[in-house]
Formats: C-alpha cells, structure tokens, sequence
C-alpha cells in the first residue's frame, strides 16, 4: 500500500500527463503521425488515441469501483479498437482534448478519496481484483510508457 504522500506524487503525475504528451506530439506533422513503427507497433496518433480510450476506461473502472460493491471490469480489445476509424487517422486534436478533460476530473477524484475508497475493489476478468490505488500505479505508469513508446517510434 502506498502513503499519503506516494499517491499524490502519483496523482501529479496523472495531472501532468496531457501536457507532457501535448509537447512531444505537437511539432508532428501527419506524416510523422502516422509513420509505420519500425518495429511493426502502432503509429504516434494510434498512440495518442490508444491513450484517449484506455485512459477512459481506467476512469470508468475507477467509478464504478467507487460505487459498487466488487463490480466487474470489463476488459476490451485495444487492438481492435486501434484500427478503427476514430483510431487510425492523423486528427490528435479531439483526443488530446479529452486526455486534458479526463485528466483534469480525473485528478478531482483521486483527490477526494478518503482511505476507505482507496481499499475498494473491482474484478478484472484478466487480472483479477483491481483497487483505485492499482489503477492510479498502472495508469501513471501507462501514460509514460506509450510516452517512452512513442519517442522510440520517431526517433526510428
């Protein structure tokens, strides 16, 4: 279990996050969006966009944990949904807006949680209980990977 103090230098850094992904794909341009991984991975805006869906639903999990008792995570297939229209194009815009929005609520609510909220759980069907504390750990975590992902993808 983390301190007071760990979970919101975590929760900063969930707020952070928009901002730190706005400055490495601003100066892109569409081509440079949309340029092939040279490891066969998803294109800089797939990324963008991936984070935009993934982040939502680690929201939705966050709520629903809070106002359910052990409620069912649903997973969903990122793959697919990467290679939907709203996935696969150059336009970053709409997502970056709300990857800002949701970051912003979703700091509010990390926020407010009193200790007991944090030791709430929800069933994830590919890995089992899921408290608020875990998901603030893997999506802090998430944001900088793809980061991390994405600067290879365009450095290569």
């Amino acid at each position: 279990m983390l301190t007071i103090s760990q979970r919101q230098e975590l929760i900063e850094k969930i707020k952070a996050f928009p901002a730190q992904l706005k400055a490495v794909v601003a100066p892109l341009t569409a081509a440079q969006l949309t340029a092939p991984d040279p490891e066969g991975g998803w294109t800089a805006a797939q990324i963008v966009h991936h984070l935009a869906d993934s982040h939502l639903n680690s929201y939705i999990r966050l709520k629903l944990i809070l106002t359910e008792e052990q409620p069912t995570l649903k997973p969903y297939d990122q793959e697919a949904w990467a290679g939907l229209a709203d996935g696969d194009t150059p336009a970053i815009e709409d997502s970056l807006a709300i990857l800002e929005g949701l970051h912003r609520r979703w700091t509010r609510l990390f926020e407010s949680l009193e200790e007991a909220d944090w030791q709430r759980g929800g069933f994830h069907p590919e890995i089992g209980l899921v408290t608020p504390e875990d998901l603030l750990r893997i999506y802090v975590g998430h944001g900088a990977d793809h980061l991390d992902q994405m600067r290879r993808v365009l450095a290569g």
